[in-house]
């Protein structure tokens, strides 16, 4: 079972999330150096410039119009040509390894949770946090049931944290992943002039 997701603020923006599932995946790809609500907010810009998200349709678009489409205000991303490079190309990887399909990644086959990470950490832009956060939102909200999902998200999949998006289900939770990102850069700042 999959609920409505609450994470930009924005109720289209939150539908289109909730019922595409290559629009969630577009949001985490964003999701770096920008504000998580904007990061995925971008799918439904992307909807309304293009007509659509569509795997197939952003794999085939032209490179340089996309980026324009990136860079149209309010803009996609703060980095409109990098990123629209690494969702063109992502959505090149769903075409081509998943038939366009991009929830394939996780219902294709019934995969354990260490084989869906194994497949995000394959596409483009998705590093191991990125594929674990993302993991995490599958099994959190988006009903994802594989075997060890939990395991092979960690920490991310911890019942009851505040650690990133997958815990975004609320204002209120989203404050707490907020104070919780504060403390972890606070820390690694620390750390560094120790």
């Amino acid at each position: 079972m999959s609920t409505s997701l609450h994470i930009t603020g924005d109720d289209a923006a939150d539908e289109l999330l909730s019922d595409d599932p290559l629009a969630l995946l577009i949001g985490m790809l964003l999701d770096q150096q920008v504000a998580m609500e904007t990061a995925f907010a971008g799918p439904l810009k992307i909807q309304e410039r293009a007509g659509k998200v569509d795997a197939a349709a952003l794999a085939s678009y032209d490179p340089e119009k996309l980026v324009a489409l990136f860079q149209e205000s309010p803009a996609v991303h703060r980095y409109p040509g990098s990123m629209a490079g690494r969702v063109q190309s992502l959505c090149e990887a769903i075409v081509s390894e998943w038939g366009g399909d991009a929830s394939a990644l996780w219902t294709q086959g019934s995969p354990s949770g260490a084989e869906v990470l194994t497949r995000l950490k394959a596409l483009p832009g998705f590093g191991e946090q990125k594929a674990k956060i993302f993991l995490a939102l599958l099994g959190k909200q988006r009903g994802f049931t594989g075997e060890g999902w939990r395991e092979a998200s960690a920490p991310y999949g911890e019942d009851g944290s505040y650690r990133s998006v997958a815990d975004i289900v609320s204002p209120e939770s989203l404050t707490k992943v907020r104070a919780h990102k504060q403390e972890m850069k606070a820390a690694a700042r620390e750390a560094k002039t120790s």
